[in-house]
């Protein structure tokens, strides 16, 4: 792999294109407006106009109208949204595709943490492992600056399209906390998890 690391649209030939692509994929029974699709992959209005053309042409999404009327108007108000086409021939093994690009993914998030700091024990949990109840998606042992750390965290949001809650915590803090059962944190050891780091023997 190179220095630079794995990158989404190495693969398909537009940021843009495959943020929208992991964001159907991953939400394939959600249903998206395109003001909405703009925030959510951080990217221009027009840009997202053009992929989903793209996509739609593919057939990996499709377009459809909802209607609401307005108080005081009889004529209905048509409005464009988007959603996963998963009768599409190519659906699943798409779905496959995705979830190990976000492996790679995952795998570079943690060596550019791993060069920024000294980090004892690193866990992906949370929606990482379709885990929603855990009180984290991250949980990171060590020593790392707050800055540095949060602009990680923002550059491997938006490849993954949502908002990332994280949880870090110094080494003493940690063994304190687990010597004494804390509940937040064993809420964590006991869930669902990858484990990327674990120098502390957990």
């Amino acid at each position: 792999m190179s220095k630079s690391g794995f990158k989404l649209e190495q693969m398909f030939g537009s940021k843009t294109r495959a943020r929208l692509m992991g964001l159907f994929l991953q939400h394939s029974k959600e249903a998206f407006f395109v003001r909405e699709l703009t925030r959510r992959i951080d990217a221009q209005l027009n840009s997202v106009r053009r992929e989903l053309k793209n996509l739609i042409e593919m057939g990996l999404i499709v377009e459809k109208h909802s209607e609401s009327r307005r108080t005081g108007k009889s004529l209905a108000e048509k409005k464009k949204y988007y959603t996963a086409n998963e009768s599409f021939i190519l659906f699943e093994d798409l779905h496959a595709l995705f979830q190990k690009v976000h492996i790679l993914l995952k795998q570079n998030f943690v060596q550019e943490i791993g060069e920024t700091g000294d980090i004892q024990y690193f866990a992906f949990t949370g929606r990482f492992v379709d885990a929603p109840s855990v009180p984290t998606d991250l949980l990171i042992v060590g020593s790392i600056k707050q800055a540095s750390l949060e602009k990680l965290i923002a550059k491997f949001e938006s490849e993954f399209s949502y908002e990332i809650n994280y949880t870090l915590m110094p080494k003493e803090e940690f063994l304190d906390r687990k010597q004494v059962s804390d509940r937040f944190l064993f809420s964590i050891l006991n869930a669902d998890k990858i484990v990327m780091i674990n120098k502390l023997g957990v």
